[in-house]
């Protein structure tokens, strides 16, 4: 199958920004100041460990969707 060129620099762009989002989410669940992410004693909670695999999976999603627009733009660019 053969993307467009349009297609391509879609998925990269979603890719990145995929990332962009998600780092700016993981880390200010990190430095959680509401007290959901961590309780009293400065473990993590179930809140934390759920958001924290949202965020792992979008970056996987999020590479493999970026990866295919990158394919997509170099086979593109060659001609």
């Amino acid at each position: 199958m053969k993307l467009s060129r349009r297609t391509s620099w879609f998925l990269l762009a979603f890719g990145a920004w995929s990332w962009m989002i998600w780092i700016t989410f993981a880390r200010n669940l990190y430095k959680d100041a509401s007290g959901l992410a961590f309780d009293d004693a400065g473990d993590p909670t179930a809140y934390f460990w759920v958001h924290l695999l949202l965020a792992v999976t979008s970056f996987v999603l999020g590479t493999a969707v970026g990866v295919i627009g990158l394919r997509g733009v170099r086979a593109n660019s060659g001609k």
